[in-house]
């Protein structure tokens, strides 16, 4: 019997994937030769592997992948033309290729950026075609391919081109990432087509579409932090808050830690949050900053059904988690300051502001409360104005420390103030434990006076001590105007005297940062009105030994008070008996109004170039780990009703 032909191969150790060995042959081989017609249609046809292509081409340092322009070219070249294919596999394939090889050469540190670049894709004779036909293929496919699988491949593939060099989940998270970093390519330095667009976008059931997308965005972020430390509060339930779960899988897997985790375990864990998709929150502030309707709408938009969470409650929640851990990062501090942004847009805007102060628009939303102190629970829904305060009380409560974030701190005592001016120009009076609030200013104002020394040279600064001090001021002077009842601006009264001392030791020490025009007269004024009412109610509430003296009001006149010469008193007094000083110490306190303190400038995002570029900078980093690896990146969300732009 003759012997078989056919002999047996070693079984290898491991089975290589085709596609593997295509990329080994295109971009490792050192006889190269241009590939065939039939190299490049298996190549197409093949699933990719992204993760190895990306680890294939990062392997490669940036002068190497100048050596092999040749076959870059040919592969960028190739992958357009197979995008636009009639094959709706090859053309997903080539989108998948291109973006991982977009993102992995273009992120590499060239030395001479531009022309190594186009050295690397088209070639200086080639690129303005090849380019052309880049940007003409991916515009038709987003606008008009055939099907969601294809569209969606072909923004991630837009997005990788655009990360590079970028000064900066849904079927709505990645056009919506994609339209942030685009509106925030380089905006200062030229008019940005894409910022006017967003201006002019006036479709209604798209924009919907958007803050239900967004809304769900922020929920699935805010669900992170849930996972690894559940902060249910007392009075809620499984029930009623199985909406905020409904939007997506928490990023362990999907389900809630059986097993509770230590403090040290949490504390990694917190440091990894938010997840990429955190990206998103530029786009949203870009939206409400550019466009008023957008912003109404997000507001407004209430839940599709009863028992779910309104985009604006996801948006105000998820704003309460970063904010009560920005301390932890630079980043979370960034994506905190983001949504700070959005919301002195939206609280700037009198229109959308009516939104925030009406019953008409009260949601339950659910708020950090993962460290103490906590703020008093309120059960049910409420007016989002107060859900508001709670989160920038919060804020100031939770991020006290020596090396202080100012620029966090300014922008949470701005927003705040907005609020308020608004409330008292409109005299919207609000249910709410105002005691929190005063005591968290006047804290503050402790806190800034105790570490002026590590603080005086900090930036932001001069704005933030000028603000808040205005801020307590315009509550003495128009408290009446918001607050609901005597008891709560009899509080604010008796604090502000409590914190006589202190008040004068703030003003010694920053009275050397009022020196520009713009802070000078008011803060003069502010501080020096505060000072006065504490002097004035002092008078009256504690013992003199000299009861024929009479204690002077304010030297600058700008506030005082003709107070009646004190009598001696026991020295222990009710708070019952305190409370009555005040009410009658009211009848003869003087307190001259300063109409300049509502007389604030509006918003504008030129005035914050370097805190804006560096959100993009964040967003763009955390883009490219979700275009990279969006298989370890990714936070699923799902909706019952899938959104689509």
């Amino acid at each position: 019997m003759e012997s078989s032909p056919l002999t047996q191969q070693t079984r290898p150790e491991t089975f290589q994937p085709k596609i593997v060995k295509l990329y080994e042959s295109l971009l490792f081989n050192p006889e190269y030769a241009h590939p065939t017609e039939g190299f490049w249609r298996e190549f197409f046809l093949l699933q990719p592997d992204r993760a190895h292509l990306s680890k294939a081409i990062a392997s490669i340092n940036h002068n190497d992948m100048l050596h092999l322009q040749s076959q870059t070219q040919q592969l960028f070249a190739r992958a357009i033309r197979e995008a636009t294919s009639d094959n709706p596999i090859a053309s997903a394939h080539a989108l998948e290729t291109l973006t991982a090889f977009l993102a992995s050469a273009l992120a590499k540190k060239y030395t001479n950026p531009s022309s190594d670049i186009i050295a690397i894709l088209a070639g200086l004779d080639e690129v303005d075609h090849v380019c052309s036909e880049f940007v003409s293929v991916l515009d038709g496919i987003i606008r008009n391919g055939s099907n969601l699988e294809v569209r969606l491949k072909a923004i991630d593939a837009t997005t990788a081109m655009f990360i590079h060099d970028s000064d900066t989940h849904t079927q709505v998270l990645k056009p919506f990432l994609l339209l942030g970093l685009l509106a925030n390519y380089n905006k200062f330095d030229f008019q940005n087509p894409y910022q006017l667009r967003l201006n002019d976008f006036v479709n209604e059931i798209k924009i919907q579409k958007v803050v239900r997308g967004a809304g769900a965005a922020c929920a699935s972020l805010r669900n992170s932090y849930i996972a690894v430390q559940d902060d249910l509060p007392e009075g809620w339930n499984w029930s009623t808050t199985l909406s905020f779960f409904s939007f997506g899988f928490f990023s362990s897997g999907g389900k809630p830690q059986s097993q509770p985790l230590t403090a040290e375990e949490m504390k990694e864990r917190f440091k990894s949050l938010p997840s990429p998709e955190a990206a998103i929150l530029l786009a949203v502030y870009d939206f409400v900053n550019a466009n008023k309707l957008f912003g109404h709408t997000l507001v407004t938009t209430s839940p599709e059904k009863r028992s779910e969470e309104a985009p604006f409650a996801s948006f105000l929640s998820l704003t309460s988690y970063l904010l009560q851990h920005a301390y932890r990062s630079t980043r979370v501090a960034l994506y905190a300051e983001a949504n700070l942004f959005s919301l002195r847009n939206l609280v700037e805007d009198p229109v959308i502001c009516k939104q925030i102060c009406s019953d008409e628009n009260s949601s339950r939303v659910r708020l950090c409360r993962q460290r103490a102190p906590h703020l008093p629970l309120v059960n049910g829904e409420r007016v989002l104005a107060t859900v508001i305060f709670d989160i920038l009380v919060d804020t100031i409560n939770h991020n006290l420390r020596r090396s202080l974030d100012t620029y966090l701190y300014s922008h949470t005592i701005t927003t705040l103030f907005r609020l308020l001016t608004y409330a008292s120009s409109n005299k919207v009076r609000f249910s709410y434990h105002w005691s929190e609030l005063w005591r968290s200013l006047l804290t503050l104002t402790r806190f800034l006076t105790t570490y002026s020394a590590d603080l005086v040279h900090s930036p932001q600064i001069k704005t933030l001590t000028s603000d808040l001090i205005d801020l307590i001021t315009f509550c003495i002077s128009a408290g009446d105007t918001f607050l609901p009842d005597p008891s709560s601006y009899d509080d604010l009264f008796y604090k502000v005297v409590e914190a006589d001392s202190t008040l004068t030791r703030f003003r010694d020490v920053y009275k050397h940062l009022s020196t520009a025009p713009s802070h000078s007269a008011n803060s003069t004024i502010s501080i020096n009105a505060l000072i006065s009412v504490s002097t004035h109610f002092h008078s009256l509430l504690f013992v003199s030994d000299t009861p024929d003296a009479s204690r002077p009001s304010s030297k600058n006149g700008e506030s005082g008070a003709t107070s009646p010469a004190p009598t001696a008193r026991k020295k222990r007094l009710s708070p019952r008996e305190v409370h009555q000083i005040i009410k009658e110490g009211y009848s003869t306190l003087s307190i001259r109004a300063n109409d300049d303190l509502t007389n604030w400038e509006k918003w504008r995002d030129a005035d914050w170039k370097p805190q804006l570029k560096r959100i993009a900078r964040a967003a763009v980093e955390d883009v490219t780990v979700l275009v990279s690896q969006p298989e370890q990146g990714q936070v699923s969300i799902e909706t019952k009703h899938k959104p689509s732009v």
